[in-house]
């Protein structure tokens, strides 16, 4: 008996090449892993703690969907104080980290057949998420040589009458990029003229090198921004699943119909964890991001050194590495370096075709890891360049 066809949108949603080098990996016991953008540091004592406390106490059930109101008004404090726009518990949503917040973001604002402006290169779960939208992605360009910034010249020529959002990542996965003050009043400007909405990724808001951080929000008149923000980085949380989105009260109730939908709510005793990032000691911040810029820069010399082109990265904590002239597209580069070198690097192409020409390395591994990893990459180069 023949089975009937499973999802279209499903089938055809692409994997993240990400991913499917860590599986290979897998083959490698011994493998260095500058793949996946996992904190090598432990989630802090602190945290920990006030979560076991919380299970202890009976915070094991459900949840309102849309969080508890304890951390709601935790975050909406936070979101006045430190990204500087409005907000109040009936703006926050508490999300299964931050690709909780962005599914329920393009699922609220995509219908089938709109298009969505997405960065290229990008976070491939964009497009991924997109695509089950029955949504059509629109790459934008980030180019090495201008910083990797969006060209406000050139974004409006990408406008259609099914445009419907553009998505902004500052600090950018993949290329740590981020985009000044200016830069992103004018970026909520252009939304506003094409009357688009702008879906604000800024998960890695507070790994900050040499720039500042600054949210698009703040310079939204009619509540066209939709913010996705997480725990997971900030705090070497990635595992406990709790993020956030700040949008208004219409879209919040969009949100809490879909959480009811999908997960019914985040991790009872994952929220009582994030109450204690929110209101314990934050230097463990400063501690992590200093270690991250000590490897950045660490990364940048090793790169240096072997005379591979290089731009500075301000903030998140990755490092695309050009691969041009090596013949290979990223994705063959990625299984044989790893396959030969035992390293396991990100394929540029899956954050999209201007990727191509790089692997991303994810600075969030050790130094040791960081230092031999690349010393192999600059050796494996350079072998390919010379065949």
């Amino acid at each position: 008996m023949t089975l009937k066809p499973l999802s279209t949108s499903a089938l055809e949603m692409p994997r993240s090449g990400i991913r499917a080098v860590l599986d290979l990996a897998v083959r490698y016991p011994d493998a260095i892993h500058l793949e996946i953008g996992q904190p090598n540091f432990s989630t802090p004592e602190h945290i920990i703690a006030s979560a076991l406390l919380a299970a202890q106490q009976g915070f094991t059930k459900y949840t309102p969907n849309a969080g508890l109101l304890s951390l709601r008004e935790a975050i909406a404090a936070k979101v006045r104080r430190e990204n500087g726009f409005p907000a109040a518990t009936e703006n926050i949503i508490v999300t299964t980290g931050g690709m909780g917040g962005l599914y329920s973001a393009f699922t609220a604002v995509l219908n089938p057949g709109d298009e969505l402006l997405v960065p290229d290169p990008g976070y491939p779960n964009y497009a991924m998420v997109a695509g089950l939208c029955r949504a059509q992605v629109v790459r934008y360009p980030l180019d090495a040589e201008t910083g990797f910034q969006p060209d406000l010249e050139s974004l409006p020529r990408l406008v259609t009458p099914r445009t419907k959002a553009i998505v902004v990542n500052s600090p950018s996965n993949p290329t740590g990029s981020i985009i000044p003050a200016e830069g992103m009043a004018a970026l909520v400007a252009f939304a506003r003229a094409h009357d688009l909405y702008l879906i604000s990724d800024e998960c890695y808001e507070k790994i900050i090198f040499d720039a500042q951080h600054v949210s698009p929000a703040s310079y939204d008149e009619d509540g066209r921004v939709l913010s996705i923000f997480s725990f997971s980085k900030t705090y070497a949380m990635t595992g406990w699943r709790v993020g956030y989105a700040v949008v208004t009260p219409e879209v919040a109730a969009i949100f809490v119909k879909l959480q009811e939908a999908t997960v019914a709510c985040a991790s009872s005793v994952s929220q009582k964890a994030a109450e204690a990032a929110l209101s314990g000691p934050q230097d463990c911040i400063e501690t992590m991001t200093h270690a991250y810029r000590r490897r950045r820069d660490r990364a940048l010399a090793i790169l240096q050194r072997h005379g591979s082109p290089t731009y500075t990265p301000q903030g998140a904590f990755y490092l695309l590495v050009d691969i041009s002239g090596c013949g290979q597209n990223s994705d063959q580069f990625a299984r044989d370096f790893l396959a030969q070198e035992k390293v396991a690097v990100a394929p540029g192409r899956t954050f999209g075709p201007r990727g191509d020409r790089y692997v991303r390395i994810s600075l969030a591994a050790s130094e040791e890891e960081i230092e031999v990893g690349l010393e192999r990459l600059c050796s494996y180069i350079s072998q390919r360049r010379s065949q």
